[in-house]
């Protein structure tokens, strides 16, 4: 299997991005391998005789993608026996030229915490983890979007998820066996129908989840599975609820789904 590097003297987050994002495209396993914060020459001469390490071990050149703002490390780091590509300088040198501003580079620029952002953040992520599972009701008028849906369906992990990496407040509410039965909207949900977004997944998929954490239980079958998504889906309609089948989707796809359906602003930066 061929290793791919991130390294970078901040976080490496925009490596990793990157790197990922570009070697999704091909049908190729990897070995990922982060390093972040390789912020001295002689932490860079360490990363390097790794990286030539792994060369000669596995008989291929590593990929290596990275993002420094000091210029020595870049080049200590392009000189180990791999194919290196280098993010920053290949996008700054172009908008460079179309600004006709010379960059002026400063080390954990890019993820540095902005204060109202954080706060924003931590606000989101605090109300997210007070009002999950419908655990909260009394403050669903502070929400600014409640995620709805069977159990197991991706809501806790998608709230958190648009909580800490955009600053909304999300809520959740599983729709239960007795909330289908009664055939409407939980009463609690009515006054705030404007702020709900449905979720709902394939039987089959929810059917593997639940089982592993109820194996063999009439939660966890197939049919209740069945049961279930197909009567949620029916008063998602019923009720004209945006909505979202999260089974091919990660956490990152089902938030930037939502945001953009919705309308709903960043509040990260």
């Amino acid at each position: 299997m061929r290793t791919a590097f991130y390294i970078s003297d901040g976080t490496a987050i925009t490596s990793e991005v990157f790197g990922h994002a570009t070697l999704s495209l091909f049908p190729v396993e990897f070995n990922h391998k982060t390093i972040p914060f390789v912020e001295t020459e002689e932490k860079a001469h360490e990363i390097k005789a790794l990286i030539n390490a792994t060369s000669s071990k596995q008989g291929e050149k590593p990929l290596v993608f990275f993002t420094f703002v000091n210029h020595k490390l870049s080049e200590i780091i392009r000189s180990a026996d791999a194919v290196s590509y280098d993010f920053l300088s290949t996008y700054s040198e172009k908008i460079e030229k179309e600004l006709n501003v010379a960059p002026v580079p400063k080390v954990h620029r890019t993820h540095s915490i902005h204060e109202k952002s954080y706060d924003f953040r931590i606000d989101a992520v605090n109300y997210a983890l007070m009002n999950d599972d419908g655990g909260n009701i009394k403050n669903f008028a502070e929400a600014d979007i409640i995620l709805v849906g069977v159990s197991r369906s991706g809501k806790t992990p998608t709230s958190l998820y648009l909580a800490l990496q955009y600053g909304i407040k999300a809520a959740n509410y599983p729709i239960t066996e007795d909330d289908l039965e009664s055939e409407g909207l939980p009463k609690c949900l009515v006054p705030y129908k404007h702020k709900l977004f449905g979720l709902t997944i394939d039987p089959e998929r929810l059917a593997a989840i639940r089982d592993r954490r109820m194996a063999n239980s009439k939660y966890a079958s197939i049919r209740q599975c069945r049961i279930e998504v197909r009567e949620v889906e029916m008063l998602y309609k019923k009720n004209k609820i945006a909505h979202l089948n999260s089974t091919h989707h990660s956490v990152e796809e089902i938030s930037a789904k939502i945001i953009s359906d919705t309308g709903l602003e960043r509040r990260k930066y």
